[in-house]
């Protein structure tokens, strides 16, 4: 099957990805589609308003988090994946950092692989290597359980870019197509809001600096209640606003929770400036 991923890293404008946790603790919705027919509805749902990819998860990634075992992982994305897949052809991202939940979700439909911990795991190169799909590689200071206590850097730009940098030239290394891969700064993932705020600001100078597409998620997070001492359930407006400003700033793909809200805001910010 052709990949369908890869005319969205080249069309003009911005992608959607659209967030589905499959989990009892995301810091946003967790809990809300943890069974496998709320998942999937969820999903047709998120494509019906816009989603261009949909991106599923069964390990909440959240600051202080507990990790998963694989079997539970397994469980809970690769039914959801099936499912997804028998009912349409819509592009589907594995947020995932184990190779076996990479192997295991592309074989079942996924076409990209999405990894918070920048394919460090022994055997996640490998993987995509392999299967030839589409990654996205992401920065991530430690690990959810400890990434936010006290996050310091004497660079944070130069520091994440180097560590993108080494990253590609691993995958590279391997065989991956530099256009195959994109790179996430990692918002909000052992970052302070002065650091988060640097590197939304230095979007296209990473994407052109390392030649790949950038991926921002800033979809409620945290940074949005240090700057505005909002809570979850009220950081939509800022959500969309900084949604806008990274495309403007040059990323490609913008995951979100809110998918409609986003497509409307977004696209219509492209009408304008591709006018």
């Amino acid at each position: 099957m052709q990949n369908r991923i890869r005319p969205l890293l080249h069309r003009k404008e911005a992608a959607i990805m659209g967030i589905v946790n499959i989990t009892p603790d995301s810091f946003s919705d967790g809990g809300q589609f943890s069974n496998v027919d709320a998942a999937v509805k969820h999903c047709v749902e998120l494509i019906s308003q816009g989603a261009d990819i949909l991106d599923i998860g069964g390990e909440s990634t959240r600051p202080g988090a507990d990790k998963v075992t694989l079997e539970q992982e397994l469980d809970r994305v690769i039914p959801v994946i099936e499912k997804v897949r028998a009912q349409t052809d819509a592009p589907i991202s594995i947020d995932t950092y184990k190779p076996e939940v990479m192997s295991a979700a592309i074989a079942a439909g996924a076409g990209m692989v999405n990894d918070i911990n920048g394919l460090r795991a022994p055997g996640a190169i490998d993987v995509v290597a392999k299967t030839q799909v589409p990654v996205c590689i992401m920065h991530m200071h430690k690990e959810p359980k400890t990434m936010q206590d006290a996050p310091e850097y004497d660079n944070v730009t130069e520091q994440v870019m180097s560590f993108l940098s080494t990253q590609i030239q691993l995958c590279q290394n391997q065989g991956i197509a530099l256009e195959d891969i994109v790179i996430d700064p990692g918002i909000g993932f052992g970052k302070t809001l002065q650091h988060n705020l640097e590197l939304l600001n230095a979007i296209r100078l990473m994407r052109d600096t390392l030649k790949c597409k950038v991926l921002i998620g800033v979809s409620r997070k945290s940074m949005i209640d240090k700057l505005l001492d909002r809570q979850v359930d009220q950081r939509l407006s800022a959500s969309l606003g900084l949604a806008v400003q990274s495309v403007l700033n040059g990323a490609k793909i913008i995951r979100v929770h809110d998918v409609q809200q986003t497509y409307d805001a977004i696209r219509s910010v492209e009408a304008v400036t591709n006018s």
